[in-house]
């Protein structure tokens, strides 16, 4: 093998497109410096505990380890900045009240997303920190489709969810909550009604038959809201969730071609606790921003804080623009 090959899924920029991302990356951070967002630079390599803290199994399958020969302890190269962000915000600012905060670097993956897709991911994003309402939710969704519509990307189509619902079902049910060790979660995630129906089937009516239903709620936004409200049980969290879903399906409406709700969306990390949002667009297979409220992730930093951002990926995007224009 040439010594000059580079590894599976790791790829480099050349020139043209290298310049593409450049200018989206300073237009991104440009915008979101206008509205409030400061920008942070947390290192690619960290101790593994701090990478991993409150995010589950799933990063942690993601995360690339080495030892550090000056200490010997195991450090991770980061393979999503969100934790990051998070320890910065609740260890090093400590600030009181809402905090605004972007960043933009790459982040390392042992395995790609997709075919095409490369394990060195140009990551963008914004958080904001100690708000618990929907209304910093509204914030962060709105501040993500201004951005796109400030790079010239059209045609949006945006998905909603909340992973609370499934979350209020399973405590009801009293199987748990969040996913963890049930196949039950990994059968949601895959809308496999047959094994939803199958691993459900002695559990109390009115929480089998909401389970059953869950798969089914995806679609345009008010139909799926219309019969959530309808077919799901009326308990205090579930109004919630669907009242949060509300309210950002109608601030959305105006500035997307397309609104749909998933109530079985059930994807991104285990610390996600909240409503969640996908953005699409015409030509382009995969979701090329993702958003979600992840509140108490800076718990084991001594603050547990609410908190919701998005991510971009920079190469994907550069690649949307390049074919728009």
């Amino acid at each position: 093998m040439r010594k000059w090959v580079l590894p599976d899924y790791i790829d480099d920029i050349l020139p043209a497109e290298a310049e593409r991302i450049e200018s989206l990356r300073r237009r991104l951070l440009d915008h979101f410096r206008d509205h409030g967002y400061r920008l942070v630079q947390p290192p690619l390599v960290e101790h593994l505990e701090s990478l991993l803290t409150g995010t589950g199994h799933d990063l942690e399958l993601q995360t690339f380890k080495v030892v550090d020969p000056l200490s010997g302890r195991l450090l991770g190269l980061r393979a999503d900045m969100t934790p990051q962000v998070a320890r910065i915000d609740a260890h090093l600012l400590n600030e009181p009240g809402v905090t605004r905060l972007c960043y933009a670097g790459s982040v390392l993956r042992t395995v790609a997303s997709g075919i095409s897709q490369s394990r060195e991911v140009l990551q963008i994003g914004a958080e904001l920190y100690g708000d618990p309402d929907v209304g910093a939710d509204k914030e962060v969704l709105g501040l993500l489709l201004s951005a796109l519509e400030a790079v010239g990307v059209r045609a949006l189509h945006l998905d909603l969810g909340h992973v609370g619902v499934y979350r209020a079902l399973a405590s009801g049910a009293r199987i748990g909550g969040d996913g963890s060790d049930t196949d039950l979660f990994a059968a949601m995630r895959t809308k496999d009604a047959p094994a939803v129906a199958e691993l459900t089937a002695k559990l109390p009516a009115i929480w089998r038959d909401a389970f059953v239903a869950l798969p089914t709620l995806y679609g345009p936004a008010d139909e799926v809201l219309v019969a959530a409200r309808t077919r799901l049980p009326d308990t205090p969290s579930i109004a919630s969730a669907l009242d949060a879903l509300a309210t950002l399906a109608h601030a959305a409406r105006d500035r997307v071609d397309a609104l749909h709700i998933d109530l079985a969306d059930l994807r991104g990390y285990r610390y996600q606790n909240g409503a969640s949002f996908s953005v699409f667009t015409v030509g382009e297979p995969n979701a090329i921003g993702h958003g979600e409220r992840y509140d108490g992730i800076g718990k084991a930093f001594g603050r547990a804080r609410p908190a919701t951002g998005f991510t971009l990926d920079l190469r994907q995007l550069g690649s949307i623009v390049n074919r728009t224009v």
